[in-house]
């Protein structure tokens, strides 16, 4: 396992694995812990300030992110950060609260003039949520490896070189073969990669990109492709097959609205913030990934967007799963009948513990999700497994500590 190091003024070094040599400076006092996961020390003495070049990929996207620091010839960090998705639920009900609050307890008023203005960066919360969780991924990564340069996915597929093949560039002079990637991939990631014909039905994992119109006629623009299975390919050009008659040509640019504006706002806050940063598109990423054979991973992609897709792999990632940073009151109360609220959450600590600390029990590390407060908690790990399937006294947990915005656990490549 890897051991992140930090010198004297808190500026990162490269990582160790000289394990021992960390144990040995922890018990001298010459080194002291600053996170358990990843693992990371500050030296207590001056060193050397040596470092080598690192890069940083990142795979933007609206559920997950993938991470990947690498060197020409190793992995240094590897993680695969889970989005929160709830912003939109959470706003609908605090506005139910508010509305509901003002009919049962003050008379009738009209609503107050609007005279509030956005700025021009303003964008809509569920956005903005998922923009500042992308900057603090990038931000604590930052803070353990000396990081010299960052290479961003903004997009699955380049709308604009869609729209103008004639755009030119060095990622663009690579061959037709790379251009016919863009289009496909984004007609089967705007189609979901389900066959619009049976919708999966005929279970042929084959997908192949149809033409609505004749190639002749239509030519190869997206709004002229669809997704459909092999199966439905061929019995369509056999005669045994109909489309339905809902697809038609003219499909819009909707589907890939959100991750454009998420992405890219992401990617101008990083060149503000970060020096030598760069943009690649997922049609090159996955080009890359299928010519060095990899496997389809968020952090094997990031692995790719670094430019060191054959890197020594690290050997394990960390999945880190976004948590709620705040607990507004107005979220933890159902109104009953009679507009009477009920408490619906338990006490901010409960025989010590508070939710989502990070506990210990029988060698394992687990995670409190639910608590009592007859002192019996429920504890799983991010992939939801309970503990024996029931609810464990705390006086048999170990606190470890609370974590800060992640939930974060160190897992083997094969189980991530």
């Amino acid at each position: 396992m890897l051991v992140y190091v930090l010198d004297i003024n808190g500026q990162p070094l490269m990582p160790t694995n000289r394990c021992g040599k960390v144990r040995r400076l922890l018990n001298k006092g010459k080194a002291k812990v600053i996170k358990r996961c990843p693992f990371t020390i500050q030296l207590m003495y001056k060193s050397t300030t040596y470092t080598q070049d690192v890069s940083l990929g990142i795979d933007a996207g609206s559920k997950h992110i993938g991470v990947s620091a690498t060197t020409t010839d190793k992995e240094l960090y590897a993680a695969d950060v889970e989005l929160r998705n709830d912003i939109v639920n959470l706003l609908s009900t605090r506005r139910e609260a508010r509305r509901t609050r003002r009919n049962r307890k003050t008379r009738y008023r009209k609503p107050k003039f609007n005279n509030r203005k956005r700025s021009d960066r303003w964008l809509a919360p569920s956005v903005q949520a998922k923009v500042d969780t992308h900057l603090k991924v990038v931000e604590d990564v930052y803070k353990i490896l000396p990081v010299t340069r960052i290479i961003v996915e903004v997009a699955s597929f380049d709308i604009q070189k869609i729209k103008n093949p004639t755009i030119s560039g060095t990622e663009y002079q690579q061959g037709e073969q790379l251009d016919f990637w863009n289009v496909r991939e984004y007609v089967l990631s705007r189609d979901g990669h389900i066959c619009q014909c049976c919708k999966g039905k005929s279970k042929d994992k084959i997908l192949n990109v149809h033409h609505i119109e004749s190639r002749k006629t239509g030519g190869n623009a997206p709004n002229n492709l669809i997704t459909l299975c092999e199966t439905c390919h061929k019995g369509y050009h056999k005669g045994t097959v109909k489309l339905p008659k809902t697809i038609k040509r003219g499909m819009s640019f909707k589907d890939a609205t959100f991750m454009g504006i998420m992405r890219w706002a992401f990617y101008n806050k990083l060149k503000e913030t970060y020096p030598n940063v760069s943009l690649t598109y997922g049609y090159i990423t996955k080009n890359t990934r299928i010519k060095n054979n990899l496997p389809k991973e968020h952090y094997i992609d990031a692995r790719c967007i670094s430019k060191n897709p054959l890197a020594k792999p690290l050997g394990y990632v960390y999945y880190q799963k976004k948590i709620r940073c705040h607990n507004r009151q107005i979220h933890k109360y159902k109104i009953n009948k009679g507009g009477i609220r009920k408490n619906n959450q338990a006490e901010y600590k409960v025989k010590g513990f508070r939710l989502f600390d990070k506990v210990s029990f029988d060698d394992k590390e687990y995670f409190v999700f639910g608590r009592r407060t007859s002192g019996f908690f429920d504890i799983r790990n991010l992939q939801r497994e309970k503990v024996n399937k029931g609810n464990i006294s705390y006086k048999k947990l170990k606190y470890l500590y609370t974590p800060n915005s992640y939930l974060t656990e160190r897992r083997s490549m094969e189980c991530a």
